[in-house]
């Protein structure tokens, strides 16, 4: 029987992860532990999410977060699986979340090079309607000493300065797409072998595309340069040309997903209510514009790339547009 691979026998995360770790054989192995302890959690989120009607699981929790938003029962779930995960890999010594008003420190591992962000889960206000949620994480190199704890500034990197970048999203499937620079990759976990299989490789993000996905509900609050765009695509003056459709679930992961498989433009700007944008640059903006990046797209927060800006707080606001290189391009001639 020939024993040669056979092209129905399915790629998994594990094993695509180490035959980047493969590629350098300087490689200790602290990042492969670091992405696969993201695979236990996301795994376990997942579960959770599936059978959340079930099991009481939908609802408040009973408290706000440092964002002002209301704790739902599976963001504290989301939050303590993606801390227990990283703290456990031994590879982290610090981690910023969006449920956590400070940075989490690890001082029992401090020659960990790691420095993990994340949002435990994003759209969670969608979460008892049953709506695509996900989870949203970046990679940074501890920038000190090895020796040495981990200290803000080292979470507190410009988005360039990611070494990957990622999101799980919990709809109809579970969905893992992930960044390591080198190009883009989707995984999807099989139930049956409870692994996440690669289904999605190499993923290239259209350079134009005739979606546009913003909440128009705060465009009385939007600058003029805005409401020029959006009418430009909505309206379009030249004979022949088709208006922009409107896709917008409300979920950061789900919109940025259907941007990147399809194409378009997602937006959340500033306006006069949120001079500074309302997604957070550290944990939310930086990780999805390296994938799109990443993906041949563009991030944009009007007036600057997204992962050049230098966040000065680690819950940090920015306005962003990210999308399909042509339809940002178009854009910023606002």
């Amino acid at each position: 029987m020939d024993s040669a691979d056979h092209d129905d026998t399915p790629i998994t995360l594990t094993q695509h992860i180490l035959a980047q770790q493969h590629a350098f054989p300087e490689a200790t192995g602290d990042f492969s532990t670091l992405l696969h302890a993201i695979e236990i959690a996301s795994k376990y989120i997942s579960s959770k999410v599936r059978c959340a009607g079930l099991f009481n699981l939908y609802g408040a929790e009973g408290t706000t977060n440092v964002q002002g938003e209301v704790v739902k029962k599976l963001d504290v779930i989301s939050n303590n699986s993606m801390i227990t995960a990283l703290r456990r890999s031994q590879t982290v010594s610090l981690m910023v979340s969006e449920e956590n008003e400070e940075p989490i420190y690890v001082p029992e591992h401090p020659r960990a090079k790691y420095v993990v962000v994340f949002d435990p889960l994003d759209g969670s206000s969608n979460v008892d309607a049953n709506v695509t949620i996900g989870t949203i994480f970046g990679v940074y190199r501890k920038q000190g000493p090895a020796d040495k704890p981990a200290v803000l500034a080292d979470a507190l990197q410009p988005g360039s300065a990611l070494v990957a970048s990622g999101y799980t999203m919990y709809g109809s499937a579970t969905t893992l797409v992930l960044t390591t620079g080198e190009g883009v990759n989707g995984f999807t976990l099989d139930p049956s072998l409870g692994e996440f299989v690669l289904t999605h490789p190499d993923i290239r993000c259209k350079p134009k595309h005739t979606i546009f996905s913003v909440n128009e509900g705060n465009s009385m609050y939007w600058s003029q340069p805005t409401l020029d765009y959006i009418k430009s695509i909505k309206l379009p003056e030249s004979p022949g040309v088709k208006p922009y459709s409107a896709r917008y679930v409300g979920s950061m992961v789900a919109d940025v997903h259907r941007t990147l498989l399809y194409g378009g433009i997602f937006m959340y700007p500033a306006d006069s209510n949120s001079p500074s944008g309302k997604l957070r640059l550290l944990y939310e903006s930086n990780p999805m514009s390296m994938i799109i990046e990443q993906a041949g797209g563009k991030s944009t927060t009007g007036t600057a790339r997204v992962m050049d800006l230098v966040p000065t707080s680690i819950h940090e606001r920015c306005p962003i547009y990210i999308g399909s290189s042509q339809c940002v391009d178009e854009l910023l001639s606002f």
